[in-house]
């Protein structure tokens, strides 16, 4: 699917984004307490911010967000343009000769292929949840190469919230967020029901937020 970008907005008002993220909170009882501690964490673990590299790959550009869903195997000629792949399409990507612009990752996904990818150049985009503070300690201090801090809650000085919750609406949100001209979104299935609760609840999440976009997935 493709979509018109607009202007830059860079991270998110979160007056109009906390109405959903305390929805978020509510219908998985996360704790928000738990994602902000991630995210200072984050930030002490982060020497520098690359926003502006980040930036620089979107603004004014066309962008293709890569889901990590099967079919994305099937969907590779639509690639163009500035990459950004969610977690492990990044594998995917990278093993048919694409390298990514930028992977947006909880790092649930990650593997020693990313830090491949950010030697080369590749931006790995962090997020801080709750959840994931043990990965965050694991892998960050590894990636030699770019990095950008995210958070889905109060965003800190070099830790920054664009909207989002997935790893792929998330990328979308940013895209959108950082002034992309158009963007095309490709290796999503938000229709799988071959997945636990937590990823179906997650889908339906992704689903809904990114028709605040107006995409209708």
């Amino acid at each position: 699917m493709r979509h018109e970008g607009g202007a830059a907005q860079h991270s998110v008002r979160m007056s109009d984004w906390e109405p959903h993220y305390l929805e978020i909170l509510d219908y998985f009882n996360f704790d928000r307490e738990d994602d902000e501690r991630s995210a200072r964490l984050l930030a002490d673990l982060l020497r520098r911010d690359d926003l502006p590299l980040l930036e620089r790959c979107v603004a004014g550009k066309h962008v293709t967000v890569c889901g990590n869903a099967p079919c994305l195997r099937r969907e590779l000629d639509r690639c163009s343009g500035t990459v950004f792949a969610a977690d492990a399409a990044a594998d995917i990507l990278y093993a048919h000769g694409i390298l990514p612009d930028a992977i947006f990752t909880d790092l649930d996904g990650a593997t020693d292929t990313f830090l491949e990818m950010n030697a080369a150049g590749t931006i790995i985009v962090v997020h801080a949840h709750g959840d994931n503070i043990p990965l965050i300690r694991k892998w960050v201090p590894r990636f030699t190469g770019p990095v950008v801090g995210t958070t889905q809650s109060t965003p800190l000085p070099h830790i920054h919230n664009f909207g989002g919750f997935t790893d792929g609406d998330r990328a979308v949100f940013a895209a959108d967020a950082l002034g992309a001209e158009e963007i095309t979104i490709i290796g999503f299935n938000l229709d799988d029901r071959d997945v636990d609760p937590m990823k179906r609840g997650k889908l339906f999440w992704a689903r809904k937020l990114l028709a605040l976009l107006g995409y209708d997935l």
